[in-house]
């Protein structure tokens, strides 16, 4: 029969290895939950990644796209700066050959039918008309009488014009004009001979 002393020996060791066991048991839980974390966090993270290079790869794109569309707009307007440049060039030599229509031999009848032309748009009965030195030599009496017999207007000489080559027919009171030198005409006709013009300047078939 065991002593006390042998029955408490057995009972400290029977609550040590029920300790021991359960103590096992508890650490073998707290690693398994342990790696269920770091599974998750190793999963979460690899996911957060992905997102994140998906969202560089799209931003990376987006501004690609943006910068060649810029780059294309660029282009676009420095072509169309180009264009106009050369196109002010080709109006601007025409208006400095202008004074050499001057010296054409059909110049009386140009005359004639610029003052024709000013006198319609003016529509009035009476008009005054500057001209240029050389053009008012063409401006003789007869052909201000032929002209105003033709249109039932009368006409007489203003005030030389100072610039431009051509004339300009104004009411008497120079509340109104209609300017039809030959520098006005050319701008007036700009926007109808831009397209054909550019067309021949970037060498295309009108």
């Amino acid at each position: 029969m065991r002593s006390v002393e042998e029955n408490i020996k057995a009972l400290t060791r029977a609550v040590l290895n029920e300790a021991h066991t359960e103590a096992e048991q508890i650490l073998a839980e707290a690693k398994g939950k342990a790696e269920a974390v770091r599974q998750k966090a190793r999963q979460q993270a690899s996911a957060e990644r992905a997102d994140i290079l998906g969202r560089a790869s799209r931003e990376a794109s987006l501004l690609r796209s943006q910068a060649i569309t810029s780059a294309q707009l660029r282009a676009r307007a420095l072509e169309m700066e180009r264009r106009e440049k050369l196109l002010d060039s080709v109006f601007e030599e025409a208006r400095q050959r202008l004074p050499v229509i001057q010296q054409r031999a059909d110049y009386s009848q140009i005359v004639r039918q610029l003052l024709r032309e000013a006198l319609i748009h003016l529509g009035e009965d009476t008009a005054l008309i500057r001209a240029d030195a050389l053009t008012r030599t063409y401006l003789t009496e007869q052909t201000l009488a032929e002209v105003s017999a033709d249109l039932g207007v009368q006409v007489q000489h203003g005030p030389p014009l100072e610039q431009g080559v051509g004339l300009i027919v104004q009411t008497a009171d120079g509340h109104r004009q209609y300017d039809n030198t030959l520098e006005a005409r050319l701008d007036r006709l700009r926007n109808t001979l831009r397209a054909p013009v550019l067309q021949l300047l970037m060498g295309e078939a009108l």
